[in-house]
């Protein structure tokens, strides 16, 4: 029996919906049913306590076509949530079949976008589809003094591995973190950069720097989930003057700035520029 007659049956439909998540080469494989499923080579786990969903729905607005999980608290996907959002995207495919049914069909692609914990038990993982991600507002380049591309993107064209420092934390506190090897460096060469950790699988978890004096950085969103003795990569920052740019990275060619502007605006109101 094809997958479109078990779906129209009445009787001899077993649906199975599988969830894959994933984070770089990082998978988390989970089925609704009460038994681990095996499709394409990967196994899908059943969970206990169980794993659904508030259905899949395509009305055109965003909030209402929030597609919203819900899974045991300690669920895998869920943990790195947990106090600050990580700061790569987790996606997810959802996945249809039928009990002893080859075919599988393709229903949801997206990404996770929040989890809380309603409960003790339960966690809700609220996932957006691609179609509304792309209905967010970007942003666009202004005419400014200071540059306005990120760096080390494709547009500023600076070589990240180039600058890149490793180091070994010696200590933690709160919002700060310290090494030595830092201290080799200017106070405020790392400002604005970041650090980044390894969490397995290739994958690296980061944190943004707001300040660098001596042998501390102070991190945004605090040292949670780093310890005294972990090897990190710290990466300098910018404030995207020219002057910076230039000293610094050596990279005034792709600065998309305007260091010249005239200091008076044209909408200011006065009928003569």
């Amino acid at each position: 029996m094809s997958f479109d007659a078990r779906e129209r049956s009445l009787d001899a439909g077993r649906p199975i919906r599988l969830y894959q998540f994933s984070r770089g080469v990082l998978r988390w494989l989970y089925n609704t049913s009460d038994r681990d499923i095996t499709w394409n080579n990967q196994v899908f786990r059943a969970l206990r306590g169980g794993i659904s969903d508030n259905s899949i729905r395509q009305t055109g607005v965003s909030q209402q076509d929030a597609f919203i999980i819900t899974a045991p608290a300690d669920i895998e996907v869920a943990q790195p949530f947990r106090g600050l959002r990580p700061t790569a995207e987790i996606g997810i495919r959802v996945l249809d079949t039928h009990f002893d049914d080859d075919q599988v069909v393709l229903r949801f692609v997206g990404t996770v976008n929040t989890v809380k914990w309603p409960s003790l038990e339960r966690c809700s993982i609220t996932c957006q589809d691609l179609e509304s991600s792309m209905e967010r507002p970007g942003l666009t380049d202004t005419y400014s003094r200071t540059c306005t591309t990120i760096l080390y993107s494709t547009r500023c064209k600076v070589d990240q591995g180039q600058y890149r420092v490793e180091a070994t934390l010696q200590n933690l506190a709160g919002l700060t973190v310290i090494s030595g090897t830092f201290a080799g460096y200017p106070d405020g060469w790392f400002a604005n950069g970041f650090i980044e950790w390894p969490i397995g699988g290739g994958e690296y978890e980061s944190r943004h720097i707001e300040t660098h004096v001596g042998d501390t950085l102070q991190l945004l969103g605090g040292s949670a989930g780093l310890s005294a003795g972990l090897n990190v990569r710290a990466y300098p920052g910018c404030d995207f003057l020219d002057s910076t740019c230039s000293g610094r990275f050596d990279n005034l060619d792709n600065f998309r700035g305007v260091p010249a502007m005239d200091g008076k605006s044209p909408f200011d109101g006065d009928q003569v520029f």
